[in-house]
């Protein structure tokens, strides 16, 4: 497999590759091939944003609240607690007020940039998928004329561009994502979490994408464990703003292969093992564990109201963005 875009990025970000972006926007040069990036990736989620994603995101998100239009004569069916008393008690005639939602909205988009997004044993890297996905989200999100932001992290907080409106803006975001070069490589969803709720003003519609891999705690580990941190920053976060998961995976991560004497190495803490894939006891036990921790996820995400999107590498991302916005749509109409 070729290297993961990151890595092909950070030959052209070395110095004496960097040109400057034609952007009003003070900032970092930024490299040619970031550019030319995220032009393929808005001309290649353009047509699903304008005629399948902008309609479905508009029809199931809500605004912040309602605000008066105008009133008209009451017809047989109206709300009788519309009634505008005064206007009817003036003209003799039952009148109602008419109400429109404010659609304005404020999108957030939180995305995982530790180690492990660079890995796939099929299609593209799981970073890859997250960058086109939150490409998808963020040009959808100001078509519907809303506020988007940009958070990255890894261990610690990468980068923060405040919720703006504008396809300027939104391309903007895409290109931060992609010439993203993180200072760390590990992962603090809970930290992430905690960040967001401190920045954000108003509720908020926050996609969290990540591969939702929590380190496990050292024996001699004191105080909370990254997942009960999670877990409560995860309950802070989904009662105060819309939260949605989007977990991207790689099919090698819950089921191991029988390819005999392995060197396996931890992207983000360089720990390394070795292991015999080929004995059949160690597979059925890493593809048990791997299917407890997803259920365990599952359960969470259940338990606190979070609507999470299954994402795979080798895999189109469309049908699972899809049947979110169905099943939402589904969800509104009851």
């Amino acid at each position: 497999m070729t290297g993961s875009l990151t890595q092909r990025l950070r030959e052209f970000l070395r110095p004496g590759r960097r040109t400057e972006v034609p952007d009003r926007e003070p900032g970092p040069g930024v490299p040619t091939e970031v550019l030319k990036q995220v032009r393929l990736i808005e001309l290649r989620t353009r047509g699903w944003v304008e005629s399948i994603f902008g309609g479905e995101y508009h029809s199931i998100f809500k605004g912040q609240g309602i605000e008066f239009m105008e009133v008209r004569e009451y017809q047989p069916g109206d709300d009788v607690r519309n009634i505008d008393w005064n206007v009817t008690a003036r003209l003799g005639t039952p009148f109602v007020k008419e109400y429109v939602e404010e659609r304005e909205l404020t999108v957030l988009l939180a995305i995982d940039l530790s180690a492990s997004g660079q890995f796939a044993t099929r299609g593209r890297f799981k970073a890859e998928l997250a960058a086109e996905i939150a490409a998808v989200l963020a040009l959808s999100a100001v078509r519907n004329n809303d506020r988007v932001g940009l958070l990255t992290f890894t261990d610690q907080i990468e980068h923060f561009v405040p919720p703006r409106k504008g396809q300027r803006h939104a391309l903007r975001l895409i290109r931060d994502i992609l010439a993203a070069q993180p200072r760390s490589r590990g992962t603090d969803l809970g930290l992430a979490l905690d960040f967001a709720g401190r920045v954000l003003r108003q509720r908020t519609i926050l996609f969290l994408l990540s591969d939702f891999i929590i380190p496990e705690p050292e024996p001699d580990h004191l105080g909370a464990d990254p997942y009960t941190t999670f877990e409560r920053a995860l309950r802070i976060t989904s009662r105060r703003n819309d939260l949605v998961a989007i977990s991207i995976a790689d099919t090698a991560e819950e089921i191991l292969p029988d390819a005999g004497v392995l060197a396996l190495s931890d992207p983000e803490t360089g720990d390394e093992i070795i292991i015999d894939t080929g004995a059949e006891g160690l597979r059925t036990l890493y593809t048990h564990g791997a299917a407890l921790r997803r259920d365990h996820l599952r359960r969470l995400f259940r338990r606190l109201g979070v609507d999470e999107i299954e994402v795979r590498t080798g895999e189109s991302y469309i049908e699972p963005l899809l049947g979110f916005f169905r099943r939402r749509e589904r969800q509104r109409v009851r």
